[in-house]
């Protein structure tokens, strides 16, 4: 009986000639990233402002003009603040008073209100200039007022103070810089990556049988698809959450944070790519399966070990934080359940993807 003829059997190549091919390719994926790249350079600043929304709003909701209402500014910066403004508007406490309508005439900002004690106000008042602001009676009532402040230099200062606190920092000259090179680079690889991937797919796919290629042709789009989700998933449900909570342990120890552009994006770049990694679990599990490393049954047995592994990696792959432990430990159980259906559903020959050798 004839053996059946292989695919590759006219298409035998030397060593030599792999590298060359090799080389070509390589070459072509090099020049779309560096294409990739320069493009990035264009494209930069909108993702950076993108990529900084999640941590202003956090800061903006535990430590801005909202927090106000909630003691995050102290009563000595109030007074500070009041003795300045009246310092240079030369306004007197009556005219502080007249300003409680200044917002029903939509001439005062909304966010710039301060509930002040009358006696206390008279009292700093009266230690900022005695002569032109008399000392509260030992008996005066100390009533509670709320003065909205109007455009004023203190409004505006205080507004423009607050949005600079808002904002990541720089520690250094170069830093802004440097982070922007690391973005665009980023975003080259991302868009170049098509274009690298079909450069090593030429190279890899020609030593592919069909069926093989099949296999690729078929779990390489679910598996990008994975990733996307896992990475869109943290980028929008887990770091907002993360942020939260982290944000409420500093207001807890009383620590204002001073968040840095770099440490900022490359957390925000890494975890995103370990969510992304994480959803590929499906995946794997399924391949491990086809070539008969294990088998559903082994998967199903060894449910509760499983759950134990996922915990620990989702403790090594996210921040110190248990919610985005949780957050990436939930999904991965259901991704795990997801990938024993997979396992389950028999395409193709049985087990091993690779047909048995036909003797000669």
């Amino acid at each position: 009986m004839m053996s059946k003829k292989d695919l590759f059997d006219d298409t035998t190549m030397t060593f030599g000639e792999h590298l060359e091919v090799l080389r070509v390719h390589l070459w072509k994926a090099i020049v779309g990233l560096v294409i990739g790249t320069a493009l990035g350079f264009f494209v930069s600043r909108p993702i950076i402002i993108a990529i900084q929304v999640p941590v202003i709003k956090a800061l903006d909701h535990h430590f801005g003009p909202g927090a106000a209402s909630k003691g995050a500014i102290e009563k000595g910066f109030i007074e500070s603040a009041v003795d300045w403004y009246n310092s240079v508007t030369k306004k007197s406490l009556d005219d502080v008073k007249s300003e409680e309508n200044a917002e029903e005439h939509g001439i005062a900002d909304p966010r710039m209100k301060f509930s002040l004690n009358v006696r206390e106000l008279a009292q700093s008042l009266h230690e900022f200039s005695p002569k032109e602001y008399p000392a509260p009676a030992e008996d005066a009532h100390g009533a509670t007022i709320e003065i909205s402040i109007a455009h004023s230099p203190l409004a505006e200062y205080l507004m423009e103070n607050q949005r600079q606190n808002m904002n990541p920092r720089t520690d250094g000259v170069d830093e802004a810089f440097m982070v922007y090179l690391k973005v665009s680079m980023v975003i080259g690889v991302v868009i170049s990556s098509p274009w690298v991937f079909y450069q090593i797919w030429l190279f890899v796919g020609a030593g592919l049988y069909p069926h093989e290629r099949k296999y690729v042709y078929t779990y390489l789009p679910v598996s990008l698809a994975l990733f996307l989700i896992g990475a869109a998933f943290c980028f929008f449900a887990v770091i907002p959450f993360v942020l939260k909570f982290l944000f409420e342990f500093n207001v807890w120890l009383g620590i204002r944070p001073e968040i840095k552009i770099s440490t900022w994006i490359t957390f925000a770049l890494v975890v995103s790519l370990m969510f992304g990694l994480s959803f590929q679990l499906p995946l794997v599990m399924l391949f491990l399966e086809r070539i008969s490393v294990v088998n559903v049954k082994f998967y199903r047995e060894k449910r509760r070990h499983a759950i134990l592994v996922i915990a620990f990696l989702s403790m090594v792959l996210t921040p110190s934080d248990p919610v985005s432990m949780m957050m990436m430990m939930i999904p991965l159980c259901l991704l795990y359940e997801l990938g024993i259906i997979l396992c389950a559903r028999k395409t193709g020959t049985a087990g091993n993807p690779f047909p048995p050798a036909v003797p000669a």
